[in-house]
């Protein structure tokens, strides 16, 4: 009797589930608006807003379009983007990346101004601007890690002088981080945030990225700089290098399959911890959802609840204009 009376005292924990009110009230993880990135994808010409095949409800901007699109962001809470470009002509260096009208110099210049208070993140990687889809110039057939440094350098500088807030090195490269932060304490932009790509593995999960981007290898593959899926003790040994180059700030990418890695980073590291719901993670959540094979609106609370509360402190993901005003409305 005293048994069953102590599991009717006790073991009631719906009590503290039975309304909304009260569940709100006693909600451990939080998502809020403050938190979302938005990658945005920036092409040349003008007047384009282009749908991207693979990623319903994402397209690619042309520089004078992208006003407008900042607006709907920016109105619905969004404090930063990641900023992509995707340009007309490529070669086997890569001169896009780093030239000073490239596509992302000429977007900063003409974003900044009117969007004084949006944090400018800006990817700073090869492969969208080598014909080859590498992320670092070749030797041979493989990717030449010391070759490939200055040239990230370069870029964050020019990206940093136009007014990026954070420069964001994916490339892989041993030294990336290294390289970038002194090149920008030597050109007097020290105060730009560096973000490593420092935990990237080579996913599947890329694939609808590479052709919103147009940055699929044409040869081979990315596995012999991006991580290798499954090896958590070398993902740290990652982020822990970058924290040593000078990351102000590191990252986890994809994040659903390795929300373990984000946890370990979150115990390990006290630096910003951001995870990159990446592409694929998007387009096969919106083509369920599409098909109505599960409600959008929460299965997106689920996965970025999710994100967050394996310790991210920024989720980058294409939901994030949607997400904001879901999580306005009161989620």
């Amino acid at each position: 009797m005293l048994e069953e009376q102590r599991l009717r005292i006790e073991g009631r924990a719906r009590r503290l589930r039975r309304t909304e009110s009260i569940r709100r009230m006693l909600r451990e993880t939080r998502l809020h608006q403050d938190m979302l990135v938005a990658p945005v994808f920036v092409t040349e010409g003008e007047g384009r807003v282009e749908e991207i095949e693979g990623m319903p409800g994402v397209s690619r901007h042309s520089v004078d379009e992208l006003p407008k699109y900042l607006e709907r962001l920016t109105g619905a809470g969004i404090r930063g983007v990641l900023l992509f470009g995707v340009p007309d002509s490529k070669d086997e260096a890569g001169t896009g990346a780093y030239a000073r009208d490239g596509i992302i110099p000429r977007t900063l210049r003409a974003i900044k101004p009117s969007f004084p208070e949006l944090v400018a993140m800006a990817d700073v990687c090869m492969c969208e601007y080598t014909s080859h889809g590498h992320c670092g110039v070749l030797a041979g057939k493989e990717v030449d890690n010391d070759r490939t440094l200055p040239l990230l350098a370069r870029a964050a500088v020019e990206y940093a002088r136009a007014g990026a807030d954070v420069v964001a090195p994916s490339a892989m490269m041993d030294g990336q981080v290294l390289a970038i932060r002194k090149a920008l304490e030597e050109s007097g932009s020290d105060d730009t945030i560096v973000m490593g790509y420092s935990a990237k593995h080579a996913s599947a999960f890329y694939k609808p990225f590479r052709s919103a981007a147009g940055s699929a290898p044409s040869f081979g593959d990315r596995r012999s700089y991006q991580m290798q899926p499954g090896n958590r003790r070398e993902a740290m040994r990652e982020i822990r290098l970058d924290v040593e180059e000078g990351a102000d700030m590191v990252m986890v990418k994809p994040a659903l399959a390795y929300l373990d890695v984000i946890a370990e980073a979150r115990r390990r590291f006290d630096v910003p911890l951001a995870a990159y719901n990446v592409s694929g993670e998007y387009s096969m959540l919106k083509a369920a959802a599409l098909n109505g094979w599960l409600d959008e609106k929460l299965a997106v609370q689920e996965v970025l609840t999710g994100i967050r509360g394996a310790g991210a402190d920024l989720i980058i993901t294409y939901f994030a204009e949607q997400a904001s005003r879901w999580i306005e409305e009161g989620w």
